[in-house]
């Protein structure tokens, strides 16, 4: 039985739980700053295996004292991004496994640099992108003797959308924000690049829908380090609906609100509605040389919301808590096998797929 510290009780806080609590392996700890959230979720979803807490990161001290009369295996921060290094500190301090949902380039690499000679894994990125597309890539890049351009393409949409910019609010406000302001990394001529966010546009045509597709940051996760001078080209860009990004640009370069996020933040929260009915996409492209020839691989899927629980959950709470809880699972039942950083390709395409955590994916 795995002892888990869930932070964070929101849209994929939430599921984590639920989903662990349905394997009967896991006893599960689901903290959050108020008692509500987490408490209610245990009394309405009837979750026997998880045992709500009042914990807030906000103060580590508490969250310190917790840990010490508690006993874990792994943390797991499903909390903004900004309070993942605190978290990971936790984690080192009680020698515990680490995960977390962050798509943050700057909070990845303190992990990394406070990660180093760790006995236990820290492994964040664990989400839907940067987190189970990284691994579809790799998987395919390894079907190739020589790799030429590898695309990744992920979006989270309205399955009807009704507002100018073709979106809702699927997820965190401030990870969005983030995505769509920082700088973006990828590989060009066989070196690591900076890129600027929504630029690169292109569109592309799925199961006959035309989409867009622009730069956003994080999505790679650690793939531009691991295959720098091994691929010509490396990229990942978010997919939306045609006119998203002119808007977003207007709101973050031309109205300069990059550069006053909380009230953009309050802006998109107040406009735009929050939805259950979206659609996850993920597509990857490879191209390369194989058997003495120009080859491309592709991977491309659609998945839809799902009810779990008896409770409808959106298709970016199932992929990204699915993807969380899989390679989780995956390393806390090997752990002698990951200690210190671990990145999201050190996983296998097929292993993933074969865990019972992963099964939306298949």
């Amino acid at each position: 039985m795995n002892r888990v510290l869930i932070l964070g009780a929101g849209k994929i806080g939430s599921l984590i739980a639920c989903l662990l609590n349905q394997t009967n392996r896991y006893e599960i700890h689901l903290g959050d700053k108020t008692l509500d959230a987490p408490r209610d979720l245990v009394e309405n979803l009837r979750l026997e295996r998880v045992t709500p807490c009042l914990l807030d990161v906000r103060h580590p001290d508490a969250v310190s004292t917790y840990l010490s009369t508690h006993q874990m295996d792994a943390i797991l921060s499903s909390l903004p991004y900004f309070c993942n290094p605190t978290v990971a500190g936790l984690a080192l301090t009680h020698n515990l496994h680490y995960f977390d949902l962050t798509e943050d380039v700057e909070v990845t690499n303190q992990i990394k640099v406070l990660s180093s000679g760790a006995s236990h894994a820290f492994m964040p990125q664990c989400g839907l992108a940067p987190g189970f597309i990284s691994i579809v890539a790799h998987e395919l890049m390894t079907h190739f003797a020589t790799l030429d351009t590898v695309k990744m393409r992920v979006g989270a949409l309205p399955v009807h959308p009704s507002n100018a910019l073709k979106y809702s609010l699927t997820w965190s406000t401030d990870g969005l924000i983030n995505e769509y302001g920082n700088v973006c990394y990828g590989i060009e001529e066989g070196e690591k690049v900076p890129l600027q966010p929504l630029e690169g546009y292109e569109t592309i045509e799925l199961d006959g829908l035309l989409y867009e597709a622009f730069n956003t940051s994080g999505g790679l996760g650690t793939l531009a380090d691991s295959y720098t001078g091994r691929v010509r080209t490396m990229n990942y860009k978010t997919l939306r609906y045609p006119g998203h990004c002119e808007k977003i640009h207007l709101l973050m370069k031309d109205l300069k609100l990059n550069e006053d996020r909380e009230t953009l933040k309050r802006v998109l929260e107040r406009a735009i509605p929050q939805t259950l009915q979206d659609v996850v996409l993920i597509y990857a492209s490879v191209t390369g040389t194989k058997n003495g020839g120009l080859f491309e691989e592709n991977y491309a899927k659609k998945i839809y919301p799902q009810c779990i629980k008896g409770t409808l959950w959106s298709a970016i709470q199932v992929t990204t808590a699915s993807s969380a809880c899989c390679v989780m699972d995956l390393v806390l039942n090997n752990p002698a096998q990951y200690h210190g950083f671990v990145t999201q390709e050190s996983i296998s395409l097929k292993t993933f797929l074969d865990n019972d955590l992963g099964a939306c994916f298949r």
